[in-house]
């Protein structure tokens, strides 16, 4: 890596010198991913010291090259390595240059191990961090890897995806997020204005981008980044834990702005994260009430003409569950009572307790009295759902997380209800009628092996002489996954298999029920657990003929987020619409931002809900 003002001539003609002694620290890191030194000894390698840690030190070449594909930092790894050292120290030393990481899905950091003969050459240099965006270009917006084949949610060849380990590429840290930080590994950089892009994890881990950095892409009104098709924000860094013992804040929240930032580029933990020298300080706080003041615009009619349908997915719900008061004020103050409401991960009435347990009526009625007394017109829901066979559904191990519907029955009412049991699979009978309803869309098929069989209903709504339909989805988590900084690219999308089968066959329930009536409305909403633009969605629309509400809404791209993962705004939990709905004027859809916006003692679920309106009569 090139430092602006220093010029240097690379030494050419080694075979006087034996080769591992005129070593620079740039010789070392390579332009590549991998050190092409990687388990030799290396002797009289001359670096200032940046910083000390508590498993090692930072040290950056004297002697940099014009190549900014070659970092002139370096880690030392080794406890007493400084000892007796002091940062602006010149310092020369003998070690091994070896190849760490702590887990075979993570990238390997290049590092000079069980480092000897450590010498002093002078004392009391200035030490100058890289301000990224003004030494550094400012980190790409748009793709990770080069491995990535311009998608890092592609399905990758035979199912095989290829590994940085194995295919070391030249690194290209103008065009690729994990090479441009690979190109300042072991480097001391300074953020301008970084802005916090979500929550610190457990931790106190940071995700930011810079205030200041060019082209970040993704920026929602609310300062985070959300990801979208082929852009998943490789420009995003996480600060890690304070080199000087400090802790960083764990009330931050997205759109919070820190004072400047000042640490070593380092890879743990599956990623590459700046460690500061000193704690997170937040200059510019985000409002701390913004998330308690996010409400519902949309209104109803009480009636077909303009129907409320709510989504949320409610996170291990039990009776018994703290968040279950502030569940229900979400759904009384934040989504106006909607006249219908999806909702996920309903927990038995026995809560985790793994003791055979099924019934969910305990937590239903529960829930459904917290929002009767949140409710300053008393209002009183009723519930469906199907109980699953007990541990066959995944989830929390006793739990037995379903999908249920509540409903205000003075509004809308289950059309010919036959509720269906564990291993009923619904059906679209002659004239629209459900031979179970609420029943499970089949629920012996492999593909829900140890996840959430979906739940279709037929409603009639006051007003209207048609019934329209709805599915209730929560399919397989990503569990499994790698992370988006990993080394097998493109990274692994866990699961998505299972979502790719469970997609056909929801969709191909949806697409019977359009065949037996084209203009029929029908709504699918819950938690996909995939995004809109990767294969599991694009089949699911394809098969059912359904349209994905974010598009017809015209929701803008920034804007369409229910969750928050890693550094990106994310939206797993969608609804899709018959053609019937989606060109309908009346058609209206908002995303509440009530828990993404939350510090994490405001975090109330790991979803936001979100609320649609739909005219269903002249369906």
């Amino acid at each position: 890596m090139k430092l602006l003002g220093v010029c240097w001539t690379t030494a050419i003609g080694l075979s006087s010198l034996t080769l591992t002694a005129a070593l620079t620290i740039a010789d070392i890191n390579g332009n590549k991913f991998l050190s092409p030194y990687a388990g030799q000894t290396v002797t009289n390698i001359t670096g200032l010291l940046l910083a000390k840690g508590p498993s090692g030190i930072w040290i950056r070449s004297t002697t940099p090259d014009k190549d900014d594909t070659t970092s002139e930092g370096i880690y030392v790894f080794g406890s007493s390595a400084g000892t007796n050292l002091t940062v602006g120290d010149i310092i020369s030393l003998d070690g091994k240059v070896a190849e760490y990481r702590s887990s075979p899905d993570y990238l390997y950091l290049t590092e000079i191990t069980s480092p000897k003969n450590i010498q002093v050459v002078s004392r009391g240099n200035a030490v100058t961090p890289l301000v990224i965006g003004e030494d550094t270009a400012s980190p790409p917006t748009t793709q990770f890897s080069s491995l990535d084949g311009g998608d890092v949610y592609r399905i990758p060849d035979e199912g095989k995806p290829t590994n940085v380990s194995v295919a070391n590429p030249t690194l290209r840290p103008h065009e690729f997020g994990l090479d441009f930080w690979e190109s300042l590994s072991g480097e001391l950089v300074t953020i301008r204005k970084p802005r916090a892009v979500q929550r610190p994890n457990n931790y106190r881990d940071t995700w930011v981008v810079g205030g200041e950095w060019k082209g970040v892409s993704g920026r929602n009104g609310r300062g985070g980044i959300t990801m979208s098709a082929r852009d998943s924000n490789p420009e995003a860094i996480v600060i890690g834990s304070p080199l000087d013992g400090t802790k960083n804040p764990t009330s931050s929240k997205m759109g919070d702005e820190f004072e400047d930032v000042t640490g070593v580029v380092t890879y743990a933990f599956g990623f590459y994260s700046v460690l500061p020298l000193t704690a997170l300080k937040v200059k510019t706080a985000s409002p701390q009430d913004a998330a308690a003041t996010v409400k519902a615009t949309l209104k109803g009619s009480g009636d077909c003409r303009a129907l409320t349908v709510g989504d949320y997915n409610v996170e291990n719900l039990a009776p018994d569950s703290t968040h279950l008061t502030r569940i229900a004020g979400h759904i009384v103050n934040v989504l106006n009572t909607p006249d219908l409401v999806f909702v996920q991960e309903i927990q038995d009435e026995s809560g985790p307790a793994d003791d055979g347990t099924v019934s969910a009526n305990g937590t239903l009625s529960a829930l459904v009295e917290a929002i009767r007394l949140a409710s300053a017109k008393n209002i009183s829901y009723a519930y469906a759902s199907v109980d699953p066979v007990s541990n066959q559904d995944g989830g929390q191990p006793g739990g037995n997380i379903r999908q249920a519907y509540l409903y205000r029955p003075e509004i809308v009412g289950l059309y010919k209800p036959r509720p269906g049991g564990p291993g009923d699979a619904t059906a679209v009978l002659p004239g629209g009628a459900l031979s179970f309803n609420p029943g499970r869309i089949e629920p012996l098929n492999e593909a829900w092996q140890a996840s959430r069989k979906p739940i279709a209903a037929a409603w009639v709504a006051k007003g209207g002489k048609k019934p329209f339909y709805t599915v209730n989805v929560h399919w397989s988590s990503k569990g499994g996954g790698t992370t988006l900084h990993g080394d097998a690219r493109p990274p692994l999308n866990g699961a998505v298999g299972k979502r790719i089968a469970q997609a056909n066959v929801t969709a191909t329930f949806i697409s019977q029920v359009l065949r037996e009536s084209r203009s029929a409305a029908v709504i699918a909403a819950g938690d996909f657990n995939e995004f809109a633009f990767v294969q599991p969605m694009r089949d699911f629309a394809r098969i059912s003929g359904l349209v994905d509400l974010d598009e017809a809404a015209g929701i803008p791209v920034p804007e369409r987020y229910t969750y928050v993962y890693d550094m990106n705004a994310q939206e797993l939990d969608h609804m899709y619409v018959s053609p019937s709905l989606a060109k309908s004027r009346e058609t209206k859809y908002q995303h509440l931002h009530v828990n993404t916006w939350a510090d994490a003692a405001g975090e109330v679920s790991d979803h936001d809900p979100s609320l649609a309106v739909f005219n269903v009569c002249d369906c």
